[in-house]
Order: structure tokens, then C-alpha cells, then sequence
């Protein structure tokens, strides 16, 4: 049975742009508070644009999709699941809320992870929900040409309650340590879940879900109003790749948990920096929102979408974005480079 010792393996992950990332995250963490403080309408809308990217993210990377109406009036509890996708989509959105609403009083023990899992299946029937898995499981890679190959092999069926019970107990003493950030703890925490990988299903979901779980019982509660699942979405191959670097030589204890930690520290940053830049956004009175809208093009690396924007800017209508993207092309600020419902737009720097 492998098992875990946090504080030594801790102290090999501080190389100095791990220990530059955690910094930076601190800083951002020390900002957020003043945020929160001073713009609780602002962060209102922040708040359910993140619901509905969390949701939809997290669960697309696994193949489970519904349409962008069906998925808003599910995050929204408008309607009630019709397909099995909707049915976990809605699971998802269910212990998704219980996180935001409850994480001071959910450790992470076995027993609360099984309860947490239970409620993730609770629309479909399934047995599986709030148990271990009854067979062995493996990470497997499917090629283009339907062959596939075993990416890791993780703990056995049998193994697993001992294995979690483990788990939990060294994050358990190691989060009570003063010496060790949670920074580095908790995505150490996410690998080896993944490396256990206790379910028969929904694995990769409730890895997210503790994430969030973990950074918000630690005061980084900047996943409410970023998706950070959105992030890891975005760049899912690196997240595999990551994964299966710091997995290998798991079971002989010889991992490297550097290329996952250093990760997830990328996405924790990135998640804060458009998380200051939103607010900065929605609350400056410089600008009308015509010029909110002029801004974020301005800013935003590459080309944008119409519906990038109106999520941005959740209190500006449609029909105001249409227009200000309409007068900004007409101006010769901005050009459209692609058609179509999903035509993208890009600032013309030279024309201003």
C-alpha cells in the first residue's frame, strides 16, 4: 500500500518559481478581501457567470453536454433534467452550490467525499454514487484509430477504502502544520486522489469539486467568481500532460509532484488576474458601457466572440453590445475575422 508523507516531499517542491508563484497568489489573496468588501453587487454577477462555466466546464471535459439554453436554465434550477447528461450536469450543479454554500463545515474526510460523490449521482439512480469502486479502473488514452493504451493503473478496488482513509489523514495533519502552505497541499491532495481514483465514475469531476473544496477552506475563494474549471478546460492538454508527469513511479513513491503543483499554481493565478480585471471593469465609473465594451476588446489577446463579451458584462444587454461592436467596426477599430453565429472580433491597434 503506498503511503503519504506530505512534509517531506513538501520540502522538494520549492523551487523558486513554485515559491513565485504562491507569493503572487498571496498578494492576490490579500486584494481579494477589499474586493469582496466594496463591490458586493458587482461580484453578484460574477457569482453566476462562474455557476454556469464552472458547471458546463468541468462536466465537458468528461463528454457531458447539453445545449447553452438547457445548460443556464439547469445551473439557474429552471428546469428539471430530461437527459442522463442533465441528470449529472445537474448533480454537478447541486454540490457545486453545497461547496459555495457550506465549505466551512465539509473536511476532507472519506465520509464526507462519499456524501459529496452520492449527491453528484443523485438524478440518475445509479448505485455508484457515495461508493467506492466494486472493480478495478485504469487511466486510459483512446487514439483516433478506436485503439488504446493504459496511461496509469490505480489502486485497487480493495485497497481503495484504506488508501483514501490514508489520503485524508496525512492532509488532515500536514493542513494543520503552520510551517506548509495549503497551496502546495492541496493540489499534492488532488494528484493523489487522481492516482487512487476511488470511483467507478466521476473521478475527474470530484477532483475539481475538491479543489474548489480545499482552496476555499484555505481563504482562496477566488473559484466562486472565476471558473477555474473553465481554466483547466481551456488547457486540457497540458493538464493531462502535467498529470501524467507528476503520476508516474506513483505507486513506488518516487513521483515528482512539481509539474502538477506548478499547474494548478498557473491556474490559481490566472483565475485571480481575470478575476481583478473583471472587477476593476465592472466598477469603474470611468467608463458608460459602450466603453466597458471598447475596453475589454481592447484588452482581450486575440479574437472575441459576442458571447465572451455579454458574459463579461452581464448588465449589458445584447442588443448594446450588438450596436457598440457594429459603430466600433464602422469606426475601423475593430475587425471582424470570422462570420457566422459565432463571428470573432479583434482590436485594430493601429487605428487608433
Amino acid at each position: 500500500m503506498r503511503e503519504f508523507h506530505y512534509k517531506i516531499d513538501y520540502n522538494k517542491l520549492l523551487s523558486s518559481d513554485i515559491v513565485s508563484l504562491v507569493s503572487l497568489i498571496h498578494e492576490f489573496r490579500g486584494k481579494q478581501t477589499l474586493f469582496i468588501e466594496a463591490n458586493p453587487n458587482a461580484l453578484a454577477q460574477l457569482l453566476e457567470i462562474a455557476k454556469i462555466q464552472s458547471t458546463e466546464a468541468s462536466n465537458m471535459i468528461e463528454g457531458i453536454a447539453t445545449t447553452k439554453e438547457r445548460l443556464k436554465q439547469l445551473v439557474r434550477e429552471k428546469t428539471m433534467p430530461k437527459t442522463r447528461s442533465e441528470k449529472e450536469i445537474a448533480g454537478y450543479r447541486d454540490v457545486l452550490s453545497t461547496i459555495h454554500e457550506s465549505y466551512d463545515y465539509i473536511p476532507p474526510k472519506p465520509s464526507m467525499i462519499l456524501q459529496l460523490h452520492r449527491d453528484l449521482y443523485k438524478f440518475t439512480g445509479k448505485t455508484i454514487g457515495g461508493n467506492y469502486k466494486n472493480s478495478d479502473n485504469v487511466i486510459a488514452e483512446t487514439h483516433s484509430d478506436g485503439s488504446e493504451i493504459i496511461r496509469f493503473q490505480p489502486v485497487s478496488a480493495w485497497e481503495t477504502p484504506q488508501a483514501m482513509q490514508l489520503l485524508c489523514g496525512e492532509y488532515d495533519a500536514a493542513i494543520s502544520n503552520s510551517e506548509l502552505d495549503p497551496l502546495l497541499l492541496i493540489p499534492m491532495f488532488i494528484l493523489d486522489f487522481l492516482c487512487i481514483h476511488p470511483f467507478n465514475d466521476g473521478n475527474g469531476r470530484m477532483s475539481r469539486l475538491l479543489t474548489l473544496l480545499l482552496l476555499y477552506r484555505a481563504g482562496y475563494i477566488v473559484g466562486k467568481y472565476i471558473s477555474i474549471e473553465k481554466i483547466i478546460s481551456d488547457s486540457k492538454d497540458t493538464y493531462y500532460e502535467v498529470l501524467q508527469e507528476s503520476s508516474y513511479e506513483w505507486h513506488d513513491e518516487k513521483n515528482d509532484y512539481q509539474p502538477f503543483v506548478r499547474y494548478m499554481l498557473g491556474v490559481i493565478v490566472a483565475a485571480y488576474r481575470d478575476f481583478t480585471s473583471r472587477v476593476e471593469l465592472l466598477t469603474n465609473k470611468t467608463y458608460n458601457k459602450t466603453g466597458r465594451v471598447k475596453e475589454i476588446i481592447r484588452n482581450h489577446i486575440g479574437p472575441i466572440t459576442k458571447a465572451t463579451i455579454v458574459e463579461l458584462c452581464p448588465d449589458i444587454s445584447v442588443a448594446t453590445v450588438e450596436k457598440t461592436l457594429n459603430d466600433l467596426k464602422n469606426e475601423g477599430l475593430i475587425s471582424k475575422v470570422s462570420g457566422g453565429r459565432y463571428a470573432k472580433y479583434i482590436w485594430n491597434p493601429d487605428k487608433e
